[in-house]
């Protein structure tokens, strides 16, 4: 099915109609992006002389290059294999992002002084803060996602209401609520255990539902027969139960990791030493703002990335017993 797909959509960049379509689109949008800052006196503006200086025509002209440059990029790739657009695209893609930011005039000095520190100690912080709080996140996810199935009014009215608070607040306000909340009644936590608990429960929240759906998706014959063979509850959910909803559990559980360890970055209002705080920290007294803010973004997509191929190896693992 793949292939076939694959097959199709080769076809399909070399029709006429479909580049004219794709030619006709880049071109309209960069054309609305060219002229967005552009007063309707200045576009009526008769021009003597070289018609070169006018303002429709130059800009025109840009878009009508790039729209032809790209359509020529879209049927070129579209002869190569199917790794290898991935690969031209991707470079491409990067080659216009850093090409992007060497417009902003960076001190590339500057970077390279700094980016070992915040490797060292602002991505060991994250790291950390972030492994930590999955780990407490996926306990308190399990326990809610059980409650949340069980016959018990009393386990599904906690779960429930649980669920509906972590995820109702901001992230931003319960890391507040809890490090000076707590103090209110006598419970002293420092910057990091409270950024760690804040993520902890209201990731936990989200990933309740996400284990809440993976145990959900196993038939319940098989928690029929493990109790039929002498099984305990603990012992089917263990052996039978979570293995079988790994494959569901694994993806939307990736996306949730991801995400938290970008969510960390808020407990940088606490004070804490992490990747988004040293870069802020050490920008702000040489005015190198935007230096240390694309050197922490760039260290951030490495991280996803890294973590997203950790994922599709996890599923590619979990997904051979569903192969025929």
């Amino acid at each position: 099915m793949l292939y076939q797909d694959t097959v199709e959509a080769e076809v399909l960049v070399h029709k006429p109609w479909f580049v004219a379509s794709v030619f006709a689109i880049v071109l309209a949008f960069f054309l609305m992006f060219n002229l967005g800052g552009t007063t309707f006196g200045e576009l009526m503006r008769p021009v003597i002389g070289d018609p070169s200086q006018s303002v429709i025509y130059g800009r025109f002209a840009i878009a009508f290059v790039i729209a032809l440059v790209f359509c020529i990029n879209i049927v070129a790739i579209g002869f190569a294999s199917l790794k290898v657009q991935i690969g031209i695209v991707w470079l491409e893609l990067l080659l216009l992002f850093l090409a992007f930011f060497h417009s902003f005039n960076l001190s590339m000095p500057f970077i390279w002084e700094n980016v070992p520190f915040l490797i060292t100690q602002g991505v060991l912080t994250t790291i950390y803060v972030s492994a930590v709080s999955l780990f407490f996140a996926s306990i308190i996810a399990i326990i809610a996602a059980v409650a949340k199935l069980s016959s018990n009014g009393f386990a599904y009215a906690i779960a429930s209401f649980y669920t509906s608070f972590f995820r109702g607040l901001p992230l931003l306000m319960q890391i507040y609520l809890i490090y000076l909340g707590l103090p209110q009644m006598g419970i002293i936590l420092n910057a990091v255990p409270s950024g760690i608990l804040a993520l902890s429960l209201c990731v936990g929240a989200y990933m309740t539902e996400i284990f809440r759906a993976g145990i959900q998706s196993i038939d319940r014959g098989q928690w029929e027969a493990s109790r039929s063979m002498g099984f305990g509850f603990g012992l089917t959910m263990r052996r039978i139960i979570l293995p079988q909803a790994l494959p569901v559990i694994i993806p939307p559980m990736g996306n949730t990791f991801i995400a938290m360890l970008k969510d960390s970055s808020l407990v940088s209002v606490l004070g804490v030493w992490e990747l988004t705080y040293l870069a802020r920290t050490i920008g702000q007294p040489t005015f190198h703002h935007m230096e240390m803010l694309i050197a922490a973004a760039l260290i951030y997509w490495i991280m996803s990335a890294c973590l997203e191929v950790l994922q599709s190896r996890l599923e590619r693992h979990y997904a051979r017993s569903k192969i025929r």
